[in-house]
């Protein structure tokens, strides 16, 4: 694993998975942003979910192995640390 998660990650099904509880639906959807730039520069992309207005969901995975890879690790780190 590259670096380290300090937050509660879970290792299911193959993915790598988080449930977040922000403040309001803007500041989710904000928080959504801020991943999607990392996903960009990382060109790997996490599956997320938006649940009951202020609740998210991220699920990262290497899609086309089907399975937790290096850089699966690589951007949970970075996510990781935008929910510190």
């Amino acid at each position: 694993m590259i670096g380290e998660l300090k937050n509660n990650w879970e290792e299911k099904d193959n993915k790598l998975f988080i449930r977040t509880k922000q403040e309001n639906f803007t500041d989710c959807v904000e928080l959504i942003n801020k991943i999607a730039r990392i996903a960009e520069e990382q060109n790997h992309h996490p599956n997320l979910f938006i649940k009951e207005y202020r609740i998210l969901e991220i699920e990262i995975y290497t899609h086309d192995e089907n399975t937790v890879t290096e850089k699966d690790w690589k951007l949970a780190v970075e996510i990781d640390d935008l929910l510190r």
